[in-house]
């Protein structure tokens, strides 16, 4: 990804959060500035101190004055240096507070195409790393920056009146250092960039590895897996190395120019004093105001590394930011009242954003009632495109064509809360979060009290997880990120009492059920039929006995509908059903004598 900003266009996207916090960052500046001062103040006392010492008649108590006056300088110096860190500091981890949990938000809200997309480092990296260094520019490089330049800036001006003559020896030496600093700033910026993208990808292989560590170990892969780490690594650590040569070679530039000038000048001034053309102070002076003057000069170099890096990170921040969330609420929403569940899809059509123009749609005209209160299954053959139909009604995806209503509004009519509220979605891939079992079954309920742990009593027990009260900690022990200290029947429970708590109108399951026991899924299917009465069910299923939970049956075939009815009428009338439940059979039979084999208990039979 490339980003065409100049640099002021990049940093310009920071006023908005820089704006409140402006007061206190031009009282940063000005104190910074005022330590600047008191350093530049130090030499011309030096030169009045020298000129009255070395004049016939000079006594020690100039030399008392001067100390005592340069004393009050340095006490000041350092006084202004506490103070811009007190004014800044605070302000600019709030405006990164606030640009984090911003981003954050923004994340939660993009589609779920744009995270089909991107890799979780580096959207880890840019939450992370990339506001950590806008915060450390805005709270430091900025204002040094800017203060440094001046100070430049006024140290080369009190050379002028010191000596003009010695001060443009010293000013020649900024011609090459400008030239050299335009190729600084384009080369850096651009491996700056470079670098931060290849940590991002670093990152996202650091947690690909941790979460898929299991399948790593159990095929082998572990060596291979760190070779492969290695050799980005690697490119990271080439990459960091040839930006740390063009700053040293950048920093060399910068300090070997000025000393040679100073070199020049030292020639040069002795001659003058020598002639009389320079006072003895002067000259002193003039040095003195150099040397104060090489360390801003010295530290440019950083400061402008800073500043581009800075440029990178802002440009990486944008292009999140940028993102169009295309899946937002509606202009005038609509409210329901009391939801039946009446659930109709409409000459559906689905098309994923990145497919190409040859590959069609995968979703080709679906025409399907669910009736209020109804449980209906969902068969096809693999890849068909049954979980991508679940996925459509809660909104993850939007339809490309047509049109899905419940009870006759059109599902982008709702405000997504209201939406998602009414539609609660069980996926075949669990994903629990790094908190408490309540925390995570209760995630879609916004009941509290007693209710709430009625819900949740009820929504264990329909989903056969009884066993998480015999957890270290009960219902509040920590399961551990995504679930993995859990086994996958386990996660899946969970994950189905999770939607069951919803208590929504709409029930979305997209084979809920694949990882559990033949034993089990009869005693979670019980339950079901309990608490489904009243909700509308749509259930992807892979297997017959998932099929007979099921009032009526889908069969999707070619992108379309191609037959509806019960599970005796489809196999009584439809060839292909009949080759779908055969092979869902064998699929059955297979995970049945798994099931029954002594050496394995229910609980952990396809952990």
């Amino acid at each position: 990804m490339t980003n065409q900003n100049t640099l002021w266009q990049s940093l310009g996207r920071l006023y908005p959060h820089v704006k409140p916090i402006i007061p206190r960052l031009i009282l940063g500046l000005l104190c910074a500035l005022g330590a600047s001062m008191m350093a530049l103040a130090i030499p011309q006392v030096l030169r009045v101190l020298i000129n009255d010492a070395l004049a016939e008649g000079g006594s020690a108590r100039t030399v008392w004055v001067a100390s005592g006056v340069v004393l009050v300088l340095g006490v000041l110096e350092a006084v202004f240096v506490a103070l811009r860190r007190q004014f800044v500091i605070a302000p600019a981890t709030t405006v990164e507070m606030n640009m984090r949990t911003s981003f954050y938000r923004h994340l939660q809200n993009l589609t779920v195409e744009f995270h089909d997309r991107w890799g979780s480092g580096q959207l880890l990296s840019r939450a992370m790393s990339d506001i950590n260094l806008m915060r450390r520019w805005m709270a430091f490089g900025l204002i040094m920056l800017v203060v440094t330049s001046l100070t430049v800036v006024m140290g080369v001006v009190i050379m002028f009146f010191t000596s003009w003559a010695l001060a443009l020896i010293f000013v020649a030496a900024a011609v090459p250092l400008m030239v050299y600093g335009y190729r600084f700033r384009t080369s850096y910026s651009r491996v700056s960039r470079k670098s931060q993208d290849q940590t991002g990808d670093l990152a996202t292989t650091v947690e690909e590895s941790v979460h898929g560590i299991r399948v790593l170990k159990a095929f082998g892969r572990s060596r291979e897996a760190l070779e492969d780490f290695e050799a980005q690594a690697e490119e990271l650590r080439q990459t960091e190395i040839f930006k740390a040569r063009s700053l040293a070679h950048f920093s060399m530039i910068v300090t070997l120019l000025p000393e040679l000038a100073l070199g020049a000048s030292l020639v040069v001034g002795v001659s003058l004093a020598a002639s009389g053309d320079v006072t003895i102070g002067a000259l002193v002076a003039f040095f003195a105001t150099a040397a104060a003057v090489a360390g801003p000069v010295e530290f440019i170099g950083p400061l402008l590394a800073m500043t581009f890096t800075a440029k990178t990170a802002i440009d990486r921040h944008y292009e999140v930011m940028d993102s169009e969330n295309t899946i937002t609420d509606a202009a005038a929403p609509v409210h329901l009242g009391a939801a039946r569940g009446d659930v109709v899809f409409e000459a559906v059509h689905f098309r994923y954003p990145d497919a190409q123009d040859h590959a069609g749609d995968v979703l080709n005209g679906i025409d399907l009632r669910l009736r209020a209160g109804e449980t209906m299954a969902l068969v096809g053959v693999t890849g068909c495109g049954k979980s991508t139909l679940l996925q459509l009604v809660p909104r993850l995806y939007d339809v490309t064509g047509g049109g899905i209503t419940i009870d006759g509004v059109d599902v982008r009519s709702f405000t997504l809360e209201d939406l998602r509220t009414l539609v609660a979605v069980a996926f075949e891939d669990t994903t629990l979060f790094s908190t408490s079992v309540r925390d995570n079954v209760l995630m879609g309920s916004d009941a509290t009290g007693a209710e709430a742990d009625r819900i949740l009593a009820e929504a264990l027990e329909v989903a056969q997880a009884q066993f998480a009260y015999d957890l270290p900690e009960g219902l509040e022990t920590l399961i551990g990120e995504e679930g993995l200290s859990l086994s996958g029947g386990q996660r899946q429970r969970i994950a189905l009492a999770r939607a069951i708590a919803a208590q929504p109108t709409v029930l979305v399951l997209d084979d809920p059920l694949s990882a559990l026991d033949v034993a089990t899924e009869e005693r979670v299917e019980e339950g079901l039929r309990a608490v489904l009465g009243s909700t509308t069910t749509l259930i992807v299923a892979h297997r017959p006995s998932t099929v007979a939970l099921a009032d009526r049956v889908a069969l999707l075939q070619d992108g379309r509908i191609a037959d509806v009815g019960t599970h005796s009428e489809l196999l009584a009338r439809n060839d292909h059903y009949r080759y779908v439940i055969a092979s869902l059979d064998d699929e059955e039979i297979a995970q049945l004598g798994r099931a029954v084999r002594p050496e394995l208990d229910d609980e952990e039979a396809l952990a």
